[in-house]
């Protein structure tokens, strides 16, 4: 799991900025601490640059995640997607060949 930002595509950024217009509320899937899979509920109010650690949402409930983690938003995947199929991927190639 990465701990330092990873710079995500402007299309991440225009599906969020998109959300935030549409104000749309429901789930959002991404990397906690450590290989955790986390969700919040809510709807995206802003999207920002905090210096030297990255870019930002923040929920109306005041949860803030950095979007380089986000695995799902809403239903879509985001810039973590990658890394989540991977991880889960990997995960079923570490039991292949082990009786069960």
């Amino acid at each position: 799991m990465s701990t330092s930002y990873t710079p995500v595509s402007y299309d991440v950024r225009e599906v969020i900025e998109d959300q935030i217009a549409k104000r749309t509320h429901g789930k959002i899937f991404f990397w906690g601490e450590g290989q955790t899979v986390d969700e919040q509920i809510g709807r995206v109010e802003k999207l920002e640059e905090i210096p030297g650690q990255g870019m930002f949402i923040t929920l109306d409930t005041d949860a803030r995640i950095r979007i380089d983690r986000i695995i799902t938003l809403f239903g879509k995947p985001g810039a973590a997607y990658d890394e989540y199929d991977a991880f889960a991927n990997q995960c079923l190639a570490c039991t292949a060949g082990v009786p069960l």
